[in-house]
């Protein structure tokens, strides 16, 4: 946490006893009108006890009576089953295998699940909530979502955005969450024509956000999606 400034006393009040920071801090207290200056705190990252407390099941515990999982539909779910599966590397190409990825997108009709979509003439799906959790596997590092291909956004401002899907990203030594994005590589055309992949200067960039698709063995198309935090083919992640 950076530096910042509290409120000042006000006029005539007592300064807390010993002139200390009244939040139990090791700030001081400058007079009756002082300032408290909180001092920077420590980062602190994810920690290895993030799958107890968001993905309990995969960690070995029955604590929750519903939990967040990576499958997003069911039988009455409209539009066409896709998996998404990948793994996560660090900066030496090393597969990691305790992170937690979550995702958020829209239905099949391009539309979110959230009161604050109003685009218009695109159906809610009350069967598809939209957002999943999942956990690379502990032996593998791989993790999957089972869920639908979205349809074409239309953004702020009319901004046209091609079917897909926000991806958040936490594990050990990451302070903050990474956001970025998952496309699909059999929507090249929607692809050229997106606002926020346009925005990102090198091609060779944009590559890092696609999923490539495969047939899968059960039917249902596979999107690879494979996350690089750092190093050669580092995935772009945004600032939001």
């Amino acid at each position: 946490m950076t530096q910042q400034q509290m409120k000042p006393h006000e006029p005539g009040a007592e300064p807390p006893q010993g002139g200390r920071d009244p939040l139990g801090g090791s700030g001081a207290v400058f007079g009756g009108r002082g300032v408290v200056i909180a001092r920077e705190t420590a980062s602190q990252t994810a920690g290895p006890y993030v799958h107890i407390g968001l993905a309990p099941q995969q960690a070995g515990f029955d604590i929750f009576e519903h939990n967040f999982g990576s499958v997003l539909t069911n039988e009455r779910t409209q539009g066409e089953r896709i998996r998404i599966e990948g793994r996560v590397f660090d900066g030496i190409g090393t597969v990691l295998k305790d992170v937690l990825i979550e995702i958020w997108q829209a239905n099949a009709a391009g539309r979110y699940a959230h009161p604050a979509d109003r685009q218009p003439g695109k159906a809610e799906d009350p069967e598809f909530r939209g957002w999943g959790r999942s956990c690379t596997d502990f032996d593998t590092g791989v993790y999957t979502f089972d869920t639908i291909k979205p349809g074409v956004v239309t953004g702020r401002n009319g901004r046209f955005m091609a079917p897909h899907i926000n991806v958040w990203v936490v594990a050990r030594g990451i302070n903050l969450g990474l956001n970025t994005r998952l496309y699909f590589s059999d929507e090249a055309e929607a692809n050229a024509k997106d606002a926020v992949l346009n925005l990102i200067e090198w091609e060779a960039r944009r590559a890092t956000l696609v999923a490539q698709r495969s047939p899968g063995t059960t039917g249902v198309p596979v999107y690879r999606f494979d996350i690089r935090l750092q190093g050669d083919g580092e995935t772009v992640f945004f600032d939001i």
